[in-house]
């Protein structure tokens, strides 16, 4: 019997559909506000930067291995990707190189995925960048950097996609490489920072049972994860933009939904999630800066 890998979604929250009228209310306040604040602002400075304001609606969460939020972007960055753009530029000035830079602030290193199937349509691609942090959770980050120097990632399909949630990965689509993978359990790392949009995380089935599954958190009202062990142990430094792309048309995963069967992906790897899942996002390739 194969254990269900991932983190379980709160019994009250709440999805799109469900969007109350009261939130829409206080959405349409508050941008109303911020255009009234921003033609105040208009007569005191010759230029005023763009500001969009995003709200992620807490939604279906399932991992196991929200009320609304308000994500602030400059232009067309995220604060994320803001300032990991200033510290490339820094660094450039400096003469570090990227890589170096990543080690230089938290001792990990930066890992690069090149997305295929981006909206479920082959064509589409884009690259996220992922930082590891040894210094928040040093067993799960190096299990994932052992992971991509083995090219482990590369084909692997992103076969839990829950907006507003996670996005889950992980499973290799070779039965046979995944086989030797499903023993190899590591002790649990403690939790030092927040579940919050972003963050990289291995999937459990229970304590001390992480092997080869990770979700990307899609939320910063993910916090709930924290008290039951999930500790990130890295996070997207670039292209969350990309990551909010993933196929996430199928759903959650069997039983609980129409999506994969975990213990099936397991079993026959890709050729199952080609034939009967074939929109779902992968990974082409996964490699360190």
């Amino acid at each position: 019997i194969i254990a269900f890998y991932g983190p379980i979604p709160p019994k009250n929250h709440i999805t799109y559909e469900k969007f109350t009228h009261h939130a829409m209310m206080k959405l349409v306040g508050s941008i109303t506000f911020l255009a009234l604040q921003s033609m105040q602002l208009a007569y005191s400075f010759t230029a005023v930067p763009s500001i969009r304001t995003t709200l992620y609606s807490q939604v279906h969460t399932s991992l196991f291995a929200k009320e609304n939020d308000e994500d602030v972007e400059l232009g067309s960055l995220s604060r994320r990707d803001a300032a990991y753009q200033v510290a490339v530029t820094t660094a450039a000035m400096a003469g570090m190189s990227t890589s170096a830079l990543a080690e230089e602030v938290s001792g990990g290193r930066l890992i690069e995925f090149t997305v295929n199937n981006l909206d479920g349509e082959e064509g589409k691609t884009g690259t996220f960048v992922v930082q590891t942090r040894p210094d928040w959770a040093p067993i799960g980050a190096e299990r994932f950097e052992t992971l991509v120097d083995k090219a482990f990632f590369d084909g692997c399909r992103i076969f839990r996609v829950l907006p507003g949630f996670v996005a889950q990965f992980g499973i290799n689509g070779d039965p046979e490489v995944q086989a030797k993978w499903r023993s190899q359990n590591l002790r649990d790392d403690p939790v030092k920072v927040t579940n919050k949009r972003g963050t990289v995380v291995f999937a459990t089935a229970g304590p001390n049972t992480r092997t080869t599954q990770l979700f990307v958190n899609l939320n910063d009202r993910n916090s709930f994860l924290d008290r039951q062990g999930f500790s990130p142990l890295g996070e997207v430094v670039s292209g969350m933009d990309v990551v909010d792309r993933f196929f996430a048309g199928y759903g959650e995963g069997a039983p609980s939904g129409k999506g994969p069967n975990q213990g099936l992906i397991q079993a026959k790897g890709n050729a199952y999630l080609e034939s009967a899942f074939p929109k779902l996002s992968y990974f082409s390739r996964v490699f360190f800066k």
